[in-house]
C-alpha cells in the first residue's frame, strides 16, 4: 500500500492563517507592520528562487520585507557592516542571510555572519544563543525547517512521544536542531552521518525517518521500516538524464517534467520507499512551503519580543 503522502503546502497554509492575525494585531498596535530584512549576495540560482518566495510570502502576509543585495564579489567585512545595520534598524525585528555565501569569502564566513545577527533578530536560530537555548528546551526562535517539521508531524497525527526516531544528517540548520526537538518531544533520537556504520539498519529501526543530507535517492526502501513516517528535507536541482531515469519510471510524471524543463528538484529519499513507509513528504510540496511558514512566524514572535521590550 502506498505510503500517506503529508501535506505540507496545506500545514503551511493553515500556519500562514494563523500568523496573519498576528502580524495585523501588531501593526495596529504599534504602527508599523513586523519587518525582515533578508540578505542576498552572490547569484546563485536557487538562493535567488528562495529568497523570492519568501519575499512574497511576508509581502502577502503583511510583513515588512526588504531585500539587502549584494554581488558575489562583496568581501566579509561588507556583509557583516550590512547585518550591523539592520542590527541597529528599528524597523527590521528579524535578520536572515541566504546561504550558502560565496566560497571566496572563506569556510568560517557563515559562523561569523550568525554569531553577528542579534540573538532577538535571528529569525534563523542558528546564533549560539538561541541555540543553547534549545538544547535547554526554553528557545523561542528556532531553526525554521526543522520547527516546520515538528508542525507537520503534530498537525499530521503523528506520534512523537516514544517514537524512535533517526536523522540523517548533522548540519546546525537541520540535523542538530531537528534531533533537539524530537528529544524535547520525549522521542528516543539518533544521529546519523556519513561516518555512521550499518546506516540502513540503523535507520530501519526508526518509527520517524528525518533524512537530511543532500543525496538525491539516498534513502531507499532498505532504509526503511515499513509504515513509518519519514520526512525527506532534501531539495537538490538534477539536470542529469541518467539519474531521473535510474530514480523516475518511464511513466513518471516527475520524468515528464524534467523532458520539459530540463532539471527537477530531487529530494534525499528514493521514490521507491513510498511502497514501504506509512508517511511520506513529498518533494516538492512537502518540507519547504514549511520553512517559509515558519519563518513569517519566527519574524511576528521576534517583533512581539521586541515591543514587549521596549515597552
Amino acid at each position: 500500500m502506498a505510503a500517506r503522502l503529508l501535506d505540507g503546502a496545506a500545514v503551511a497554509g493553515e500556519i500562514r492563517a494563523e500568523v496573519a492575525p498576528g502580524v495585523a494585531a501588531f501593526t495596529a498596535r504599534t504602527g508599523r507592520p513586523p519587518g525582515l530584512g533578508i540578505v542576498l549576495v552572490g547569484d546563485d540560482p536557487a538562493s535567488a528562487i528562495y529568497v523570492r518566495n519568501k519575499l512574497k510570502s511576508g509581502g502577502d502576509a503583511g510583513l515588512r520585507t526588504d531585500l539587502e543585495r549584494m554581488p558575489a564579489t562583496a568581501t566579509l567585512a561588507e556583509l557583516l557592516a550590512t547585518v550591523d545595520r539592520l542590527n541597529r534598524s528599528d524597523v527590521h525585528d528579524g535578520i536572515l542571510v541566504q546561504s550558502p555565501l560565496p566560497a571566496a569569502m572563506g569556510e568560517d564566513a557563515e559562523r561569523q555572519v550568525f554569531d553577528a545577527i542579534l540573538p532577538e533578530k535571528d529569525v534563523d536560530g542558528l546564533h549560539p544563543v538561541n541555540v543553547g537555548r534549545l538544547v535547554q528546551n526554553r528557545a523561542t526562535l528556532v531553526s525554521c525547517t526543522p520547527a516546520g517539521i515538528i508542525e507537520l508531524l503534530d498537525r499530521s497525527n503523528i506520534t512523537i512521544a516514544g517514537a524512535r526516531a533517526v536523522v540523517i544528517g548533522r548540519s546546525d540548520i537541520v540535523g542538530k536542531p531537528m534531533a533537539l526537538l524530537l528529544l524535547h518531544r520525549h522521542a528516543t533520537v539518533t544521529i546519523c552521518h556519513s561516518r555512521t556504520r550499518d546506516l540502513p539498519a540503523i535507520a530501519a529501526e526508526a518509527d520517524i525517518l528525518v533524512a537530511a543530507i543532500g543525496r538525491p535517492g539516498f534513502v531507499t526502501s532498505s532504509f526503511v521500516k515499513p509504515g513509518a513516517t519519514v520526512v525527506d528535507v532534501g531539495t537538490t536541482q538534477v539536470s542529469d538524464r541518467a539519474l531521473v531515469e535510474r530514480l523516475f519510471p518511464p511513466d513518471s510524471s516527475r520524468r515528464a517534467a524534467f523532458a520539459k524543463r530540463g532539471s527537477i528538484v530531487v529530494g534525499d529519499v528514493h521514490p521507491e520507499v513510498a511502497g514501504v513507509a506509512g508517511a511520506l513528504t513529498p518533494v516538492p510540496g512537502g518540507v519547504g512551503p514549511l520553512t517559509i511558514a515558519m519563518l513569517l512566524k519566527n519574524t511576528l514572535a521576534a517583533a512581539l519580543l521586541r515591543a514587549a521590550g521596549a515597552g
